[in-house]
């Protein structure tokens, strides 16, 4: 939506200002007419867009205008400091060259100021029209509120129609509904409690909680119910009115007179003096969207002592904890349907209950695959599939094919498009261009989180907060979204931090649909295609299965004068990725992102990218690159540099020009099938620490010496340290360095050597007894890798409370150093994992102890005997893994106080071990006893053919329950 581009160049052209403002000279109060005109627009242009796919041409068209003259306007400026702040030289030459390029660049000021004059002109016209549609379209700030009005009252409608779905037509509903009425109906009389059910939209939310309300036990249990349907644009007000009139139409009782005169204040006294009066209640606030709604309605529901509940539906994880915070908390998270319920559901609704012809079967699993379980698609979709002839196979493969041109549309999934577009009219500019911004990803692609957030980060999406690291504005941006139910985590690094997500297929065809309207992002996969008649501003490159020649008649006459971001997902064709890059690479001025990842091919970073002026974020993980050239100097904007998976082991010394570097990546496996041995790094520069900007380094070699380990400590902005080949003697002086670096949160430290020949890392050097700085060292670190042998663990290590994560590997600790001692108290500490690190013969978890580990890893420890967990340790465990740990014959004694686990996997264990547990699988035996509890056991190993072979222990009684 032009809304969310122009408030994005609004903030740049801020930025702008603020930051390179002084080399305009007199243009500058031209720019700042241009900023002020634009920003008037931006209120106009949100009441317009809302209004925009029933408006007529001539508005489309000037939203579009407004989209345009908003990117234009920003080229401009970009070219202007490309050319004009490149040369800030000194001395002789320097002073030569000034004179020289003050001659040279009087056209090329006049130019742009010619060009600057040009957007004033059109922003004057825009202007104008802005003026015009105000009174043609009747769209003004003042309207704004009876547009909202006008929207709520249709989506009231709209949800209304939701709660009129027949009984029939509700499949996969029975347990959750009997698991919210006993919620409901179980616990104490004393105390409010809420029932909060979140979910995306269309799962069927408000259909659920309205037949838990109306069932006949709930009915009888709460003799005062009442339903209000809260929304996006609710008006409070009414809000109040409604609920008043419900609850003495229930209670037979008259309504007060003149309550549309009344304040909110007065009307929630009388809410309150009647459910204080009235006994045990039971209300329902339906599509709760914003936290303030439930603090300021929580005031007029009395406490009382009658057991009186209150639920919500919502699609915001933080609106469902917040409204349980200061009651008895229950979070019902619904889930899609099961593939089981939606085949039921889908069958039902096309066949009348019957099967679905076999020669249908193939398309119509495809068509279902798209609805991912999301009820109201597939009553949607179901819809239109029941007009089709089921005789004409290609009528429903049309229909397959085309999903996304009919959520563009109006027919009969305009309700699925309205319901999932709502969660997304809802978001600030700033997420929703993120959201948009997922659109670079094919169907069902693994989207790495880290990766995601990096490039928000490099496109410029991520607003400076004060007090906060950029990075971590940006890893809110995605918690948001996936608290609002738009992006879900498929999976977790550490902490919970997201390590992989995706998008659900149908939201994932609107965002695509308003990404193409905003021409944000242009996609190739190297087939034959037409290229947009506008600008392409972002190039996204897709796996091709194809490697025609003939992709160089896409190219040759393509102009890059306007991209900014040139990236590759997956690996795609060598001659298309040269093909481009090299278009790219000659005709990109404007270049701030270039992503190469995976591409092995790629052998040389080329040497026009070096032009590149604006270039910030420079990624080649994964790719051939084995050098890189002294060019790289001349990135004086490049902020993020990823070489990780690359053949490079040393860096040119110009690197140390990026004083804007923040992150910085060189890396390789040491042994590149396993990553227990750890990283090989790159080869240490001298004056390192004058990379003043760096936040994230990772790997440096540190077998130089103790010279480079002490410029460590000057990077006192280091959140992520990796370091490799530490030498013993150098333990001392990284010490030293670290108690500088109060702001780092992950360090990994690698010893030379591999597996048992590594050396000793000897980082006992910091006494936290006798320290003064005892307080602060590494207080803030969340996750440590020890990777190395260990005479001790470090005293300090039983100090960090704000550790999350420990891996040891290799540490070889003796028996009488239990690293067990040092960790038990942690109060954070959720993980562990310990490949090769304890020689000792057993592991002695006591009581107490490891209040809030979630996981336990333990691998290639060859001396372990057993294992013993006393009634009270690790209490919220959920997974414990244990792998070539040949001695251990039995499982861990009292495995059974274990009540949280959820996963215990054994893999390459002994075999006396595997035996037992395959063949004791009899209600009566002692060993299913002790872990009945555990739903998942997964027992994997080697054949005596070298064939991996895994077995799920119950897969039967887990269907069962």
């Amino acid at each position: 939506m032009a809304e969310t581009v122009l408030s994005f160049v609004l903030d740049q052209l801020s930025t702008f200002l603020r930051e390179e403002g002084r080399l305009l000279g007199g243009l500058r109060q031209e720019v700042q007419f241009i900023r002020d005109e634009l920003g008037h627009m931006r209120a106009f242009l949100r009441e317009a867009e809302a209004k925009e796919e029933d408006a007529q041409p001539r508005l489309q068209e000037w939203i579009k205008q407004v989209r345009e003259a908003a990117y234009d306007t920003e080229d401009i400026l970009d070219e202007f400091v490309a050319r004009f702040a490149r040369h800030r030289t000194t001395g002789f030459y320097g002073s030569f060259r000034r004179i020289f390029s003050s001659i040279k660049n009087l056209r090329a000021r006049h130019r742009v100021a010619s060009q600057i004059q040009s957007i004033k002109f059109r922003i004057n016209s825009i202007s104008e029209g802005h003026q015009r549609y105000q009174s043609e379209y009747g769209i003004s700030a003042q309207a704004s509120s009876s547009l909202s009005a006008v929207n709520n009252t249709t989506w009231r409608y709209s949800r209304d129609d939701a709660l009129l779905v027949e009984e029939a037509k509700l499949v996969g509903i029975d347990q959750p509904k009997k698991h919210l009425i006993s919620q409901l109906l179980q616990g104490d009389d004393y105390q409010l409690k809420v029932v909060s059910v979140v979910g995306m939209g269309g799962l069927g939310k408000t259909t659920l909680v309205k037949k838990v309300h109306e069932d006949l036990e709930v009915r009888r249990h709460f003799p005062v119910r009442a339903w209000v349907t809260v929304s996006e644009t609710c008006d409070f007000q009414y809000l109040l009115i409604d609920l008043i009139r419900q609850l003495h139409e229930e209670g037979k009782k008259p309504v007060p007179q003149s309550i549309e005169s009344m304040t909110t204040t007065e009307l929630k006294k009388i809410v309150k003096d009647f459910l204080q009066q009235a006994g045990r209640y039971a209300i329902v606030f339906d599509d709760v969207w914003d936290v303030e709604f439930w603090n300021t309605i929580k005031f007029a529901l009395p406490e009382s002592s009658h057991g009186n509940r209150v639920m919500l539906t919502t699609r915001r994880a933080d609106v469902a904890s917040a409204s349980c915070i200061e009651s008895r908390r229950f979070v019902y998270r619904m889930e899609p349907l099961s593939i089981e319920d939606s085949w039921t559901l889908f069958c039902n609704k096309i066949f009348n209950g019957g099967t679905c012809p076999g020669h249908l079967m193939d398309v119509a699993k495809g068509i279902l695959d798209k609805c991912e379980g999301l009820p109201l698609a597939i009553l949607a979709i179901s819809g239109l599939l029941a007009s089709k002839d089921v005789n004409r196979i290609e009528e429903w493969e049309m229909v397959r094919c085309s999903l996304g041109v009919e959520l563009e549309g109006t027919g009969k999934l305009d309700r699925v498009k309205k319901i999932l577009f709502l969660s997304y009219s809802d978001l600030p500019w700033h997420l929703k261009i993120c959201l948009l911004y997922t659109s670079i990803y094919p169907e069902d692609y693994k989207i790495g989180c880290l990766r995601l957030v990096n490039l928000w980060i490099a496109e410029r999406f991520v607003e400076w907060r004060e007090g906060m690291n950029i990075e971590d504005v940006a890893w809110s941006y995605l918690s948001e979204l996936v608290n609002r139910s738009l992006i879900q985590v498929t999976g977790v690094f550490y902490e919970g931090m997201p390590g992989n997500c995706r998008i659900h297929d149908l939201l994932r065809e609107i965002i695509i649909s308003k990404s193409r309207e905003q021409n944000m992002v242009t996609i190739t996969t190297g087939q034959p295609t037409r290229w947009p008649s506008e600008k392409v501003r972002r190039l996204i490159v897709h796996t091709s299965s194809s490697n025609n020649t003939q992709h160089h008649e896409q190219t040759q006459n393509y102009c890059f004068d306007h991209l900014r971001s040139f990236v590759t997902i997956g690996s795609t064709s060598p001659l298309l990725s040269r093909m481009l890059l090299s278009e790219v690479s000659r005709g990109s001025k404007l270049l701030k992102v270039l992503d190469l990842r995976g591409q092995k091919t790629q052998k040389e970073i080329p040497n026009e990218i070096f032009k590149m002026f604006h270039l910030k974020h420079l990624d080649l993980y994964g790719t051939g690159v084995e050098r890189v050239p002294k060019g790289i100097g001349k990135l004086q904007h490049l902020e993020y540099l990823n070489l990780g998976n690359t053949g490079v082991g040393e860096l040119p010394i110009e690197i140390l020009k990026l004083q804007k570097l923040r992150v910085l990546k060189v890396y390789q496996r040491v042994d590149p099938s396993d990553d227990d041995y750890g990283r090989h790094g790159f080869k240490a520069l001298f004056n390192m620490g004058g990379l003043l900007s760096l936040e994230i380094l990772s790997c440096m070699d540190a077998s130089s010496g103790c010279i480079t380990v002490k410029e460590i400590g000057k990077l006192t902005q280091l959140r992520e340290l990796a370091i490799t080949k530490l030498r013993r003697d150098d333990g001392k002086e990284l010490c030293s360095s670290l108690a500088n670096l109060t702001n780092l949160h992950k360090l990994s430290v690698y010893s030379i050597g591999k597996g048992d020949d590594h050396e000793i890392i000897d980082l006992n050097h910091h006494n936290p007894y006798l320290s003064s700085s005892s307080c602060s060292f590494l207080q803030s670190l969340r996750m440590l890798i020890l990777c190395g042998r260990l005479e001790k663990m470090p005293q300090w290590v039983a100090h960090l409370h704000s550790l999350v994560r420990i891996d040891l590997d290799w540490s070889r600790l003796r028996g009488e150093e239990d690293p067990l001692e040092s960790l038990q108290h942690l109060p954070n500490l959720g993980e562990i994992n310990f490949c090769g690190s304890y020689q000792g013969e057993g592991l002695y978890f006591k009581a107490g102890g490891f209040l809030k580990l979630k996981e336990l890893h333990l691998k290639r420890m060859e001396g372990l005997r057993w294992m013993r967990v006393e009634e009270g340790a690790l209490p919220r465990l959920q997974k414990l893994f244990l792998q070539q740990l040949p001695l251990l014959e039995e499982l861990p004694v009292g495995i059974q106080h274990l009540s949280q686990l959820q996963e215990l996997t054994l893999y390459e264990m002994s075999s006396q071990l595997r035996e037992e547990l395959l063949e004791n699988q009899k209600e009566e035996s002692e060993d299913y006893t002790r872990i009945a509890h555990i739903p998942e056991i997964l027992i994997g190993y080697y054949t005596d053919d070298r064939k991996w072979r895994e077995h799920q222990l119950w897969e039967k009684k887990k269907k069962k329950t």
